[in-house]
């Protein structure tokens, strides 16, 4: 594993909440339920597992009774530099809808670009780009044009 995987325990909703990430920022997610689990301490068609692949990755499940869902006090799930700012400003637009602009998607005094968004799930995101961002090149020279 190369890095942490963000893991939400969502208060019921992690159905939408990872079918609305999936629209956000593409993908596809994979939802497994408690009945499918075997698990008796939720609803049968509560989400146990789900997962989201894609260019954005995270995972979540609705908290059974007794367990704490996610609050998200003091952290942000970052984006900054993650896509090209067509793209962020795209993602940043979705994520507002429905939820809270803390600071618009914009250039800051130190030159790069960046705001801060609480989406309908209760989510804090941070998305920003430098000005001078591009993507690199993932292509690979072919054998013999070096």
């Amino acid at each position: 594993m190369s890095s942490p995987q963000i893991y939400i325990s969502f208060p019921g909703t992690a159905r939408e909440a990872l079918g609305f990430y999936a629209e956000v920022f593409g993908g596809t997610a994979s939802l497994f339920t408690y009945e499918d689990f075997g698990r008796t301490d939720g609803p049968p068609d509560a989400v146990a597992h789900g997962v989201l692949d894609g260019v954005v990755s995270l995972a979540g499940a609705d908290a059974a009774a007794g367990e704490a869902a996610m609050r998200c006090e003091g952290m942000m799930l970052s984006l900054l530099g993650t896509a090209e700012p067509q793209i962020l400003h795209e993602w940043f637009d979705r994520l507002a809808a429905g939820g809270t602009v803390v600071d618009p998607l914009a250039p800051k005094p130190w030159g790069a670009s960046d705001g801060q968004v609480i989406d309908r799930h209760g989510v804090h995101w941070l998305v920003g780009y430098e000005p001078d961002q591009t993507q690199p090149d993932q292509s690979q020279p072919e054998e013999g044009a070096r």
